[in-house]
């Protein structure tokens, strides 16, 4: 196992810069499953990008256009969706917001 983190408390780990501007922390994981935080300021862009990894996400806060191989719909808080393993997706934040991403398996490039 790479290492496991199974409590959080809020506020606790750290905001990192992400590659497309905007910023994200690690929260929990195991080998099997990772949970991380997304923040995007407004007009922020998350890449269209894939992985192999199953992703599911929730909007704690904001307005989010998501784009899943192809479609787009705008989702705000307390919506949620799931990237199947290796479709393109991105996001534009239409708003200041967050984004609780879960991965399966863990991502191992997100950790330190």
């Amino acid at each position: 196992m790479t290492g496991t983190k199974i409590f959080a408390r809020a506020g606790e780990a750290a905001w990192t810069p992400t590659p497309d501007g905007n910023r994200r922390r690690v929260l929990l994981y195991t080998d099997e499953l990772m949970m991380v935080e997304f923040g995007f300021d407004k007009d922020g862009v998350g890449a269209l990008h894939s992985h192999p990894h199953v992703q599911a996400s929730y909007v704690a806060e904001g307005r989010f256009e998501v784009t899943i191989d192809g479609r787009t719909e705008v989702l705000e808080t307390g919506s949620s969706f799931i990237v199947p393993s290796n479709l393109i997706h991105g996001v534009k934040a239409l708003e200041a917001g967050r984004l609780v991403d879960s991965f399966t398996p863990h991502r191992a490039d997100f950790i330190d």
